[in-house]
């Protein structure tokens, strides 16, 4: 069932499903918590599982013409504050597991674990930066184009075609998120803190999930952070979508993590 609270004057919306300790899960860019249904569904069996609509994204309205992603994890915050709740493991996907870290660099005494799926703790090489304000262009001006040539992109080469209604699925969800919080989104990822130093050196738990041949994230690079760390790293099939690509190697990783 969705819920909401109200933030700031926004509405921000939630589900929860299942007892047990909490669980959050924090949906990337051009997603919303609906990309957790199949996850969710799995993880509930022993856990509380909450999702929730991260700014301008789903059903949670925008705030402003930048989101942070401290703003956003406040936002999170915010929600297990109404719910009463204290501590909780984090996954985060993509640009959700940048708000994941957000939320354990602001609130380590509510941070369990942090799992970062297709995502990484790094801030963006100005070369990203580059692309960020090339994504904020062509999304004020074409939109739905950026968003059905920009989704499929996500996929490793060979799920493009197997996968294809799913991807279908991703891309209705992408174009449901309003003009101005992709905008924000992007802004706020654009001018994100490097947290990768805190999150090799704290002690709440971690786990790092990628993809083998992930189109964002280059998998050498990433694993070359924690070639140095004891940060367990699974490596999955597919791109930047594991949850769907993977979905059930997924599943056990996280069910590892949870543990």
């Amino acid at each position: 069932m969705q819920e909401h609270i109200t933030f700031k004057n926004s509405n921000i919306c939630f589900n929860q499903q299942g007892k047990g300790p909490t669980v959050v899960l924090l949906h990337g860019f051009l997603e919303n918590k609906s990309m957790w249904e199949n996850t969710r569904s799995v993880l509930a069996k022993k856990n509380r599982v909450i999702s929730i609509d991260l700014l301008g994204h789903g059903k949670s309205e925008n705030l402003g013409y930048i989101h942070s992603m401290e703003e956003m994890a406040i936002t999170v915050k915010t929600v297990l504050e109404v719910l009463k709740i204290r501590k909780v493991m984090l996954i985060g996907h993509s640009m959700g597991g940048y708000v994941a870290l957000s939320f354990a660099a602001q609130y380590p005494e509510n941070t369990k674990g942090v799992c970062l799926l297709n995502s990484s703790p790094i801030s963006d090489t100005p070369e990203k930066i580059i692309h960020r304000d090339r994504a904020v262009a062509a999304l004020k001006q074409h939109f739905t184009t950026f968003i059905k040539i920009a989704i499929p992109n996500l996929f490793a080469q060979n799920s493009k075609v197997s996968l294809k209604n799913e991807i279908d699925r991703v891309i209705l969800a992408a174009l449901t998120t309003s003009k101005q919080g992709a905008i924000a989104a992007t802004q706020g990822m654009k001018t994100r803190k490097n947290y990768c130093d805190f999150f090799l050196n704290s002690s709440f738990k971690k786990q790092v999930i990628l993809g083998e041949d992930d189109p964002v994230l280059d998998l050498k690079k990433q694993l070359e952070i924690y070639k140095k760390n004891t940060v367990p790293t699974t490596v999955l099939s597919g791109g930047h979508m594991s949850h769907i690509e993977s979905f059930d190697s997924l599943i056990i990783a996280l069910k590892k993590f949870l543990k």
